[in-house]
């Protein structure tokens, strides 16, 4: 398998109502990316194929494959996880399960610069899904402070890191507003409460993932939910 630098990876997240596709070679980043609540599963591959045929690029020349495994919506969930399952199946090729937060903060932190991401999605009755990031200036990506999780708006436990500032990501801060915004009071710099998880940032957190050899064998990339009763999100 190629270092970081000089992989072939191609990369989906389908899990808000942002549907794109993404392909890394070696260093360079090229995306497809639309709003398209409930057509994910009519665009994602005719995306993916866009892609390599742009790039003069066939399936059987891939290192690996990517995906946003989640939080998010579910049936977009299990879009990605269907879609990367069946070509890794039929090439044989390794994984790498990116968190669709962690993807959130990566796009939150390449259009900002802030290095501290709080990303809060809406997870539908009455919860959030959240989670806290920073960037890694060795690995030269956002790294979870701690676990992700799911509960109500006003039970985040803000980390305990006194002197950090957090910008914040995602659509539970537009849903939660007031909510996010009493628990965090003086720890918050700023908002984008309208960004979603991307395509291109799942393929640069996949970049590390490879690096840490954490990649995945087809059958064992599954979608992260954090809520057990799925059925209503």
């Amino acid at each position: 398998m190629p270092n970081g630098l000089h992989l072939k990876l191609l990369s989906i997240e389908t899990s808000s109502d942002g549907c794109s596709a993404a392909l890394y070679l070696d260093g360079v980043v090229t995306e497809q990316f639309e709003i398209a609540p409930r057509g994910h599963g009519q665009l994602i591959l005719a995306m993916v194929d866009r892609l390599l045929i742009d790039a003069g690029l066939s399936k059987s020349q891939l290192d690996g494959l990517a995906f946003g495994c989640g939080p998010g919506a579910f049936t977009g969930v299990r879009i990605a996880t269907s879609v990367i399952q069946g070509i890794a199946f039929g090439l044989d090729l390794p994984v790498a399960a990116v968190s669709s937060l962690a993807t959130l903060a990566q796009g939150a932190y390449r259009r900002s610069k802030y290095t501290h991401i709080a990303s809060v999605v809406d997870a539908r009755m009455g919860e959030v899904y959240w989670g806290h990031y920073f960037y890694d200036e060795v690995r030269q990506c956002m790294l979870p402070c701690a676990d992700e999780r799911v509960c109500p708006p006003d039970a985040l436990v803000i980390d305990g890191k006194e002197h950090v500032s957090w910008f914040g990501a995602g659509s539970g801060w537009q849903v939660y507003r007031d909510e996010l915004l009493a628990q965090y009071v003086d720890k918050l710099q700023l908002f984008d409460d309208q960004c979603r998880p991307q395509a291109q940032d799942v393929a640069l957190l996949a970049v590390d993932v490879f690096n840490q050899g954490q990649q995945l064998a087809p059958e064992q990339a599954l979608p992260v939910y954090l809520r057990d009763n799925v059925v209503r999100v």
